[in-house]
């Protein structure tokens, strides 16, 4: 099977291209403005499937609009009547398809474009009136809110608000093209020209998308992560990864050191809590304290450890031996004081998790020894 994608470096194009490359089977053909027009003939007259996404959003003149979106969709059509082929055509088409403005009536003439090919020559089609786009690799300060948030603010620049309340419907790209390749098992029929929907969408306002991205760059020294049972901050989060610089990559955890070893903060959520990381010198003993909900994992990465459990009421004192090489967890139940203890001769390592941030105003952890 062959594709052809045209708009193949742009945004979307690039996913698309990616995507059909991962499908058995399947070659690619590429082509947008830098490629030579006889690139365009071979690929129509091979091509079981065309993802049209070549199109003009910010023109230097206006007619540019009619050239690059009706015009262009117009010559595709043309040449495949020609050619006497009717391959699958999924055109990218835009919401404001339903609007007067010169790009949205541009886009509403290619969609007519490629309907009277479909009844005239036998084609078989599938248009997406795509909403807000948003994901990897859009192009920051050009037609993109998202993308100008994730890249300004990732980078410390200033981003502009004119109204906090506007309301944004956004799509995200893996979705998008999902719904693109799922044409190519769902098939329209022959002189079939189908309107089709990206099913799932997110509606934010500007206020609200800045705020939330805001938070991201925040979260490297409040170590609060956003919550990702949001199915909008997972993937806007993700997006907003992807405008650091190499660099930016890496950050330094806040390490608290005393005279037991050190300690440092690594992550934070109200939904799953905090996971924090120790280092104890041999002969040290932590802890020595007990929660009522509070609940906590111990899992010692490097050395040995006893960690050691007695129940508030009681005298039985429990033990745990744990080792590092064999990455065994300990679970903390409430209403038992705790603590662990290096008994190794080298420097211990532990990763630790709680069931919630630690607040020091309700810190729910109250001193008592274990060893009576």
């Amino acid at each position: 099977m062959k594709a052809l994608v045209t708009g193949a470096g742009g945004f979307i194009g690039r996913h698309v291209v990616e995507a059909l490359r991962r499908q058995p089977g399947m070659e690619v053909m590429e082509f947008d403005v830098q490629h030579p027009p006889p690139v365009l003939a071979e690929a129509l007259a091979q091509a079981d499937f065309i993802f049209h996404l070549a199109g003009v959003n910010r023109p230097q003149n206006v007619s540019e609009f009619e050239t690059g979106n009706a015009g262009f969709t117009e010559e595709l059509c043309a040449r495949l009547t020609q050619l006497g082929r009717q391959p699958i055509f999924v055109l990218s088409s835009s919401i404001q398809a339903g609007l007067d403005n010169p790009y949205g009536v541009s886009k509403r003439l290619a969609e007519e474009a490629l309907a009277h090919w479909t009844s005239s020559a036998g084609g078989r089609a599938v248009i997406f009136r795509l909403k807000n786009v948003f994901g990897k690799w859009c192009r920051p300060n050009y037609n993109s809110v998202t993308a100008t948030f994730c890249h300004n603010i990732a980078h410390d620049l200033p981003i502009t608000i004119a109204d906090a309340q506007r309301d944004l419907d956004l799509v995200y790209v893996d979705d998008v093209v999902a719904a693109f390749l799922s044409v190519m098992n769902q098939r329209p029929a022959s002189g079939v020209c189908e309107f089709r929907e990206v099913e799932r969408s997110f509606k934010v306002t500007l206020g609200d998308l800045a705020a939330r991205i805001r938070s991201f760059r925040e979260s490297r020294r409040t170590l609060v992560l956003p919550s990702l049972e949001d199915e909008f901050n997972k993937r806007l989060y993700a997006t907003y990864l992807s405008y650091l610089d190499g660099a930016d990559f890496a950050y330094s955890l806040d390490i608290k050191t005393d005279n037991r070893g050190n300690l440092a903060e690594f992550m934070k959520s109200a939904q799953f809590g905090q996971i924090f990381v120790s280092r104890t010198k041999s002969g040290i003993t932590r802890g020595n304290h007990y929660h009522h909900t509070k609940t906590e994992k111990f899992l010692v990465l490097e050395g040995e450890a006893v960690i050691r459990f007695r129940h508030i009421a009681g005298q039985e004192i429990l033990e745990h031996r744990v080792a590092g090489k064999d990455l065994k967890v300990v679970d903390i139940p409430p209403g038992y004081t705790h603590s662990i203890e290096n008994v190794g001769s080298t420097e211990m390592l532990v990763l630790f998790w709680a069931s919630e941030i630690f607040d020091p105003q309700r810190p729910d952890t109250f001193a008592m020894p274990v060893l009576l």
